[in-house]
C-alpha cells in the first residue's frame, strides 16, 4: 500500500487528525462541566456540534463530487482548528459563555458535516478495487491508533492542567494536518455536463432511496446513535466525573474503545461476513453494552473492558460498510450516498443530545441509561424483520456496469490515478462510527472518518 504516493499522504492526514481531534472529544466536555456544572447544557453543546449534518452534509456531498475531495478535508481541518482553537483561548482566559461554546461547536459540527462525505469519497481513487479492503483496514487502522494515544494522553492532561490546553492542541494539529491533504494529487471526476446543486443532489437521493438494505439500516441507526450520544456521550462524562475519577478515566475508556478499534482494524483485514447486513445489523445491538455499563457503575476497568469489545465490533463493521459502498455505488454519486448515508444515521443524534439532560434531570442518570440500551436493542431486533437485510450475501453480484481501476492507473500519484472511476451502487449501514466519529463521532467523525 505504501507504494502509492497519494496514499502516503492520506495515512498522514489519517494520523495527525484524529489524534487532535481527540483532545477536542475529552476537552469540550469537560470545559463546559466545568464552566456550568449542568449536563443540560451539555447537551446544547455537544447537539450544536451534531446539528449542521441536517444542512452541511448533503450539500457536502454534492461539493465533494464537484471538487478534488482532498481540498475538502483540507478546509474542515483548518475550520476545526479555528473553532477549537478560539474555544481552547475562551477557556484559558476564563470567558467563556454557553452562547460562544454553541456557536463555536456548531462551527466544528459544519466542518464534520462536509468532512465525511470528502472523505469516502477520496480513498476509492487512491488504490485499486483490488487492494481497497485492505487499504481502508489500514487507514482506519491509523486513524485508530491516533485516537487511542490522544484520548489517553488527553484525558490526564485535561486532568493536570485543565480543557482549555486540550483545545489549543487540537487547535494545532488539526492545522498541521491540512498540509498532507493539499500535496495528494486526485482530480475530481469530469463530467459531461453540471447539474444544479438541486439536481445533483434529487440524483443522490434516488440512488439512496432505491436500496431497502440501504435505507433500512440507516433508520436503525438513527434510532440506535440518538440513544447512544444521548447516553454515553453527554451523560458518560457527568458519571466520570461523579463516579469514575473523572477526565483521567474517561478518557482512559476512549483510549481502550480506540484500541478495539485497532484490533478490529486487523481482524477486518482478513475477515469478510457471508451476510454482511446481517452483521452490521447484529453490531447495532451492541452499542447498547457502553450505555449499560455507566448505568450499572462497572468498575472502570470493566468499563474499558466493555469499551474495547465494542470498538472490536464496529470498526469490523465499520470496514465492511466501507468496502460495500466503494464496490457497489457508482463513483460519480459515491460521496452524495455517502452523505445522505451520514444524515440519516446522524439526523437524530441532535435529538438524543438535546433529550439526555433533561430525562437525566427528571429521571435520574442511570434510569436514562437503562431505557436508551434497551431501545438500542429492540430497534436492532426489529431491522432483522428485513429479509432483504437478512439474506444479502457478500457474494452478491455488483451492478452491471462497473468500473473499476487496475493497479497502473493508480501508480504513485499519477495523472491517471485522478480519474479512477471505482464503481459501485449501495449497500447499507450507516455512519455507525459516530463513536468513532464520535466521532465515533467520530468519528467521524472521523468515522470516517
Amino acid at each position: 500500500m505504501l507504494r502509492y504516493r497519494n496514499f502516503r499522504y492520506l495515512l498522514i492526514d489519517r494520523f495527525v487528525a484524529p489524534s487532535a481531534f481527540a483532545f477536542s472529544a475529552v476537552g469540550v466536555s469537560f470545559a463546559v462541566l466545568a464552566n456550568t456544572g449542568s449536563t443540560a447544557d451539555l447537551s446544547y453543546v455537544l447537539a450544536a456540534q451534531i446539528a449542521p449534518n441536517l444542512v452541511f452534509g448533503p450539500l457536502g456531498g454534492v461539493i465533494a463530487d464537484r471538487i478534488p475531495p482532498q481540498y475538502v478535508i483540507a478546509f474542515a481541518n483548518l475550520l476545526v482548528a479555528l473553532c477549537e482553537g478560539t474555544l481552547g483561548l475562551l477557556v484559558l482566559t476564563h470567558s467563556a459563555h454557553l452562547w460562544q461554546m454553541i456557536a463555536l461547536e456548531a462551527g466544528t459540527g459544519t466542518a464534520i458535516a462536509i468532512f465525511y462525505p470528502a472523505s469516502q469519497g477520496l480513498l476509492p481513487k487512491l488504490v485499486p478495487e483490488s487492494e481497497l479492503q485492505q487499504a481502508n483496514a489500514i487507514s482506519r487502522l491509523v486513524m485508530n491508533a491516533a485516537m487511542m494515544g490522544g484520548a489517553a494522553i488527553a484525558g490526564f492532561l485535561v486532568a493536570a492542567s485543565g480543557p482549555g490546553w486540550a483545545l489549543i492542541i487540537d487547535a494545532i494539529g488539526m492545522a498541521a494536518s491540512v498540509a498532507p491533504n493539499l500535496l495528494i494529487r486526485v482530480r475530481a471526476i469530469e463530467r459531461a455536463h453540471n447539474p444544479g446543486v438541486f439536481s445533483e443532489l434529487r440524483e443522490g437521493w434516488d440512488e439512496f432511496r432505491s436500496h431497502t438494505w440501504l435505507w433500512g439500516i440507516v433508520l436503525q441507526y438513527s434510532a440506535v446513535l440518538m440513544c447512544w450520544y444521548g447516553s454515553f456521550s453527554v451523560l458518560g462524562p457527568a458519571v466520570a466525573k461523579a463516579h469514575l475519577g473523572g477526565p483521567a478515566a474517561w478518557g482512559t475508556i476512549m483510549a481502550f474503545e480506540s484500541i478495539g478499534l485497532i484490533v478490529g482494524g486487523f481482524i477486518a483485514l482478513r475477515y469478510t461476513p457471508r451476510r454482511p447486513m446481517l452483521f452490521v445489523a447484529m453490531i447495532g445491538a451492541t452499542i447498547a453494552l457502553p450505555s449499560l455499563a455507566l448505568a450499572m457503575l462497572w468498575p472502570v476497568w470493566l468499563i474499558c473492558a466493555t469499551s474495547f469489545g465494542v470498538g472490536i465490533a464496529l470498526e469490523t463493521m465499520m470496514v465492511q460498510w466501507f468496502v460495500v459502498m466503494a464496490r457497489y455505488i457508482p463513483a460519480d454519486k459515491l460521496a452524495r450516498v455517502s452523505a445522505y448515508d451520514a444524515l440519516g444515521s446522524v439526523m437524530s443524534m441532535p435529538i438524543g443530545a438535546l433529550l439526555a439532560g433533561p430525562i437525566a434531570a427528571a429521571i435520574g442518570v442511570s434510569n436514562t441509561q437503562y431505557a436508551a440500551a434497551g431501545v438500542i436493542v429492540a430497534v436492532s431486533l426489529l431491522t432483522l424483520l428485513s429479509r432483504d437485510i437478512r439474506t444479502r450475501r457478500s457474494t452478491d453480484t455488483p451492478v452491471s456496469g462497473a468500473q473499476v481501476a487496475g493497479p497502473a492507473e493508480v501508480a504513485g500519484g499519477t495523472a491517471a490515478a485522478a480519474d479512477i472511476a471505482v464503481a459501485v451502487n449501495i449497500a447499507d449501514v450507516p455512519v455507525a462510527s459516530t463513536t468513532a466519529q464520535s466521532g465515533l463521532s467520530a468519528a467521524a467523525i472521523s468515522s470516517d472518518a
